[in-house]
């Protein structure tokens, strides 16, 4: 997966993001919540994201004007997934960051069960289903 403040910080780190989530999973987590273009498209729309199911919610409800720009769209996708994937983290008893082989980050609920909230997000981004809410209440369910 090429996202480019991941590479920065694997260079920085000396490791990889899985080894990483075994030994610091609260510095991977702060790392993934950035989000940073999707902070700032939402903010740009009147929405300041909290880390909350609501702001899922919020979230679901925009107008997709970055679908008009297709260099943008995989990159807010991606920030969209890792945005639903913190508020998981964050707020899901027993959900936590994990890392497939392929470098791909994931969330794993206390059932076992893996989340790809990466490609929930681009999902989301792309054609607005599934809404980002949805999959936070799947989530929450198990």
């Amino acid at each position: 997966m090429n996202i480019p403040f991941l590479d920065n910080w694997r260079k920085r780190q000396g490791g990889t993001l899985a080894a990483a989530v075994e030994t610091d999973p609260d510095g991977v987590a702060e790392l993934l919540a950035e989000c940073e273009l999707l902070r700032v498209r939402a903010g740009q729309q009147g929405l300041e994201l909290d880390d909350t199911p609501a702001s899922l919610a919020a979230l679901d409800q925009l107008s997709p004007r970055w679908r008009d720009d297709p260099e943008e769209l995989p990159w807010l996708g991606n920030d969209a997934g890792l945005y639903l994937g913190t508020v998981i983290v964050r707020t899901v008893p027993g959900a936590a960051w994990d890392i497939w082989p392929s470098g791909r980050p994931v969330v794993r609920l206390e059932s076992g069960r893996e989340i790809d909230v990466v490609s929930a997000g681009l999902d989301w981004a792309m054609a607005g289903s599934p809404e980002l809410s949805q999959v936070y209440a799947e989530s929450a369910e198990n």
